[in-house]
């Protein structure tokens, strides 16, 4: 049996631990604050790795931000790490084999090789949190587009300028579908800018008629985008993990998805991997990549 220190790096906190090849975590799971520094981030990364490294093959990193189509480096700024995090010379970090995949494009293999879109070989996940993240399978291959950025979950939901974006941009899906955009839409619905998601969800489970009316928008502005995403992936499953995927009722929004799109039909899951599915796809994809270039 292989194994691969997977190591999972957010903008507060890092996860280590050693994967088998099957995706199993063999050890206990390390959690760290993400330092403030780059030297300091830098130091955490040897210190783990030298603890490991002579248990394992690989070392395989999902990080936060875009990484290239040789799984060695970031692109650029991811805006939630310290700005010189994407100088990282990851490679140089161990003497063993060094793989590195963005965050959400790991969780979303994962959950294609051991969870909810297990055996789908066409799948979409979207991580739902304070923004939007996406990862999409096709043919069983982890889509990455030219330079490494595909999966960005920025397409356009209006042409009106309505909302600002965290990307600089408009309108885009991340600023209606996220827990962000659930506050948006609470603040126009309800007026009160000091409402929060917690107003909300509480509100809906108390069966506050202005609560839900501002939730069945956000759960139309998922829906909508999820329409996008079938219509043009064509996947046998859609995927919703992160924290705000709790407060979602996937078989309505299945059922809501199928009526309206002109592709064959999709299921709509809850993600299954696990909270550590990042380090465990990021694991599978070192393995598959050794393989794939071996």
């Amino acid at each position: 049996m292989r194994y691969a220190l997977g190591i999972d790096i957010g903008g507060t906190k890092i996860f280590s631990a050693v994967i088998d090849a099957n995706g199993n975590i063999v050890s206990d799971v390390e959690k760290f604050s993400t330092p403030v520094t780059y030297d300091e981030i830098k130091s955490l990364f040897s210190e783990i790795i030298q603890r490991h490294e002579k248990e394992v093959d690989i070392v395989a990193f999902s990080t936060c931000g875009a990484v290239n189509n040789t799984n060695d480096a970031i692109l650029g700024s991811t805006g939630n790490i310290v700005s010189d995090y994407p100088k990282m010379p990851f490679e140089s970090l161990s003497s063993k084999p060094v793989f590195v995949e963005n965050d959400a494009n790991c969780a979303a293999y994962a959950e294609y090789k051991v969870g909810a879109s297990k055996g789908c070989l066409n799948s979409v996940m979207l991580t739902l949190g304070t923004g939007v993240g996406g990862g999409i399978i096709v043919n069983g291959k982890l889509l990455k587009g030219q330079n490494g950025a595909a999966g960005e979950m920025h397409f356009k939901m209006r042409m009106d300028k309505h909302r600002k974006c965290t990307c600089g941009s408009w309108d885009c899906f991340e600023i209606y579908a996220s827990g962000k955009g659930l506050k948006i839409t609470g603040e126009e619905i309800s007026n009160n800018p000091n409402i929060t998601t917690y107003d909300i969800i509480g509100g809906v489970k108390g069966n506050d008629p202005l609560m839900k009316k501002i939730y069945d928008q956000w759960i139309s502005d998922i829906t909508c985008g999820i329409i996008g995403l079938a219509n043009i992936f064509d996947p046998e499953c859609v995927v919703l993990s992160g924290s705000m995927a709790e407060f979602v009722n996937t078989e309505i929004i299945e059922y809501n998805v199928n009526k309206e799109i002109v592709t064959t039909p999709v299921e709509v899951k809850k993600a299954c991997a696990g909270n550590y599915s990042g380090m465990i796809g990021a694991a599978l994809l070192a393995f598959d990549s050794e393989g794939a270039n071996g």
